[in-house]
């Protein structure tokens, strides 16, 4: 087997673990604490929300979830842009919904978004 194709190969597989952490993070939006109080006020997140209102089985995807990284720093950073937003099936129609999401800045909008 060449050298170069296994080193290619992890490369590879490390910058995909390293992209899978960096997509888990901005999943926490403005984080756990903010998560956990929307969730303590009987709130879901916007990808609960989103994730609820699409078709359970269907597939979907999140579209623009880098969208501001490394922007906005000096407010607290603006993961996903402060949106989410994903193309999903609702009773069979394809869609494409978005949603604010209030743990990152309660959901306002900054020029990326």
């Amino acid at each position: 087997m060449d050298i170069n194709f296994n080193k290619n190969e992890d490369h590879n597989r490390l910058l995909l673990s390293e992209l899978k952490q960096k997509l888990a993070k901005v999943k926490l939006g403005g984080g756990e604490k903010r998560i956990a109080k929307l969730h303590a006020e009987g709130k879901m997140t916007a990808r609960e929300r989103i994730d609820y209102l699409l078709d359970e089985k269907a597939k979907s995807i999140e579209i623009g979830a880098f969208t501001g990284d490394g922007m906005y720093a000096e407010h607290g950073g603006c993961p996903s842009g402060g949106v989410v937003v994903k193309i999903g099936y609702i009773k069979g129609k394809q869609c494409i919904v978005v949603a604010n999401d209030a743990t990152v800045k309660a959901g306002a909008w900054f020029p990326i978004t």
